[in-house]
């Protein structure tokens, strides 16, 4: 047997008073001697004997009666069995799990879920003994960081002080396993895992793909789980922010979508969203959402300025204030440096006219080079490249590379290719070649025009006045290749036989329109027709533009940085939170992409490279965080049956008091009732003795 709360026992002490009160109560009786009573001295004698005999049992039971209080208030407890000379004294190891995503932040009639979940843990720290060692597991951290015990319990106290809310997410399985791994190879002989979780739906992770921790996790583990929640929560997210241009222009409005999500069981009426752009408000529109709605909302903003931008949507507050923001961010070119390269300068006339041209476009800087400069140039000074003919296979390399880094590249035909020279460079290229050459240099008799338009395409963004009457006068083509995409990339414009006039690829980072036609009046009128200057415009600047919205990062994520074209030592990196990071590259492993780790805050990471800024990467909070719907008790059981835990599985709700329920489940059952009862009985029957003992001692002293 233990003590749960061994202080008390100095109150044991008391049990000497009912002594010496006894010792000090002792009356001699005085003796008076009657002859003609002789015969009463034996029977006297008897009863005497008889009070002297109670009188030692009342002490005995009120001794008792003490010892049996206070060892109730000591909270007395059945140790474990002996199993091979260790019981429940022997050294712990205990891992805490703690649930420190953003959804923890709820705040009932105890605080936040978070800070009660640390106060718990401080808590049962100190119940831990001299040699215990503990761990403490962060369901945000990856499962790639080593987990350490440590016998320091107020240095561990201390750190857990100190953690605040984390912007990532994580599941409790891949918590659970790391617990499993630290105990697996602990030699302590009590093994414990604490849960505090609110117990998200999905916080597991994915149903059948959990592991099995059999062999991890033995009979002898026990699992305590806390669960949070409880509460019904108002809370409303904002899931995505997309940039929907892909088009960005100075004093030109930009287009976004903005996805909300009312999570909580009561409806959310006109609420607002904010949009800003470079911290000043940009737009704002209203909402109502049912319970659990989703709702995609389109709103625009005017770019006032040139280079990276930073965007986020905002709405008001609610009871969980991590998912009210949404970052985003976009490049505005303020000059596009464009270069054409041609085997013969003529050639390209008219494209070169049609950027010169365009009063809208005065931030084109088009430079007009040699076919076989390519080899000897940096072309990777140019955000758009027009090749017009066919370039040498030494020059596709080159131009690969351009591509790989996000460079755009418009293909071409020359005017005298043939066909199987333009087969070629789309080969090169990896791309479906043209399957024939169809019709005649000069030979309007045999023109055909364009069939269907994708107006949907970004280049045609901002080039018609009104946006319900989206066409142009078809120009007549009177030689081209007949070209399809095979599915491989999309037809902006086709001619009426279906063959692909324009159309787009993706190479790797980058992208390449592919024209069937060479821009020469031989092969067709388009350089005099009106579509023609916007066209090519627009297909520069679309090609130009910077693919910011392709990857998507979570905050917790890996991020790839876009360093290709740069000679830089170091990389300077600024957190969402305004701190500063010098990072040394090694120029010997140099590649085009570098990882950066530390994305544990949502918000846009700006990274530099001898102060200048290169990339803006937006990182934000997985919505998954945002449910506040949470498992039934029986889905907890569930998952340790899944992971097949064979030890003793013990659930603490939140108003219960975890200290208590974490002792009795480790040592047992606490005796202190059966203390009480019996100390009551013994307090009836002394009051029965003390009474019949003082009857017979009036009349022994009476006599």
């Amino acid at each position: 047997m233990i003590f749960l709360n061994p202080a008390v026992l100095f109150g044991l002490l008391a049990a000497s008073i009912p002594v010496v009160i006894h010792l000090l109560n002792l009356r001699k009786l005085k003796r008076i001697e009657f002859s003609t009573l002789t015969f009463l001295k034996e029977l006297q004698k008897n009863k005497i004997r008889k009070v002297k005999l109670k009188q030692w049992l009342l002490l005995a039971l009120r001794v008792m009666i003490i010892l049996l209080f206070v060892t109730a208030f000591a909270r007395p407890t059945l140790e474990g069995l002996v199993i091979g000379g260790t019981t429940s004294a022997a050294k712990t190891t205990a891992v805490f799990i703690l649930d420190d995503t953003f959804s923890m932040s709820v705040i009932d009639q105890q605080g936040s879920y978070f800070n009660h979940a640390k106060e718990t843990i401080k808590d049962l720290l100190i119940q831990l003994n001299e040699g215990d060692d503990a761990a403490l597991i962060l369901v945000s951290e990856k499962n790639d960081k080593e987990t350490l015990t440590t016998k320091n319990r107020q240095e561990l106290s201390t750190f857990l002080s100190s953690l605040e809310l984390s912007y990532s997410t994580g599941t409790l399985h891949e918590a659970v396993l790391k617990a499993a791994e630290v105990l697996a190879i602990s030699k302590n002989f009590n093994k414990e895992i604490y849960v505090f979780s609110d117990f998200q739906e999905g916080s597991f992770g994915i149903e059948g793909t959990l592991t099995d921790l059999s062999q991890l996790l033995d009979e002898k583990v026990k699992i305590y789980s806390f669960n949070y929640s409880g509460k019904d929560v108002f809370n409303a997210g904002i899931d995505a922010l997309k940039v929907n241009s892909q088009i960005f222009e100075k004093d030109k409005p930009v287009n976004f979508s903005v996805t909300v999500t009312n999570y909580s069981n009561q409806t959310i009426n006109n609420a607002v969203v904010s949009l800003f752009i470079n911290g000043e408000r940009s737009s704002q529109q209203s909402f109502t959402l049912n319970e659990g709605e989703s709702r995609i909302l389109s709103m625009d903003a005017v770019v006032k300025s040139t280079g990276f931008i930073d965007v986020f949507t905002e709405i008001e507050d609610d009871e969980l204030l991590h998912d009210n923001k949404r970052y985003a961010s976009f490049f505005v070119p303020e000059t596009i440096p464009a270069a054409i390269f041609t085997a013969n300068r003529e050639e390209a006339k008219y494209v070169e006219l049609a950027v010169k041209a365009s009063e809208e476009r005065q931030d084109i800087k088009i430079d007009v080079l040699n076919l076989n400069q390519i080899s000897s140039f940096d072309i990777n000074k140019y955000k758009a490249v027009i090749i017009i003919g066919s370039p040498q296979n030494n020059h596709i390399d080159r131009l690969k590379a351009f591509l790989s880094g996000g460079g755009g590249l418009i293909l071409m035909p020359a005017q005298n290719d043939n066909l199987q020279e333009f087969r070629s460079v789309c080969s090169a290229f990896g791309l479906p070649i043209p399957k024939s050459l169809i019709g005649a240099a000069n030979n309007p008799e045999q023109s055909v025009v364009f069939g269907e338009v994708d107006f949907n395409h970004p280049i045609f963004q901002n080039i018609f006045s009104d946006k319900e009457k989206k066409q142009f006068e078809s120009p007549d083509v009177f030689q081209y290749f007949q070209y399809s995409t095979e599915g491989k990339g999309r037809t902006i414009i086709s001619l009426l036989d279906g063959s692909g006039f324009l159309n787009e690829f993706n190479f790797q980072q980058g992208k390449i329109f592919l024209f069937n036609s060479a821009p020469s009046l031989a092969w067709s009128n388009l350089p005099v027709k009106s579509i023609f200057v916007p066209l090519i415009n627009k297909s520069i600047y679309y090609l130009a533009a910077k693919n910011l919205n392709g990857e998507e990062y979570t905050t917790g994520d890996l991020i790839n940085v876009n360093i290709s074209g740069y000679n830089m030592p170091q990389l300077k990196v600024r957190l969402p939170d305004a701190r500063e990071e010098i990072i040394n590259i090694d120029q010997s492993s140099l590649s085009n992409y570098f990882q950066y780790g530390k994305t544990s805050l949502a918000g846009i990471y700006k990274f530099s490279n001898r102060n200048v800024l290169i990339q803006n990467i937006p990182v934000n909070v997985n919505p998954v965080e945002s449910k506040t719907t949470y498992l039934p008790k029986d889905e907890i059981e569930k998952y340790l049956t899944e992971i097949n835990f064979k030890g003793t599985h013990v659930a603490i709700g939140k108003n219960e008091n975890p200290v208590e329920m974490v002792l009795k489940a480790r040592f047992g059952s606490e005796l202190w009732k059966y203390f009480i009862i019996t100390a009551l009985l013994l307090a009836l029957i002394e009051m029965t003795i003390a009474r019949n003992t003082k009857k017979e001692l009036v009349e022994v002293t009476s006599s």
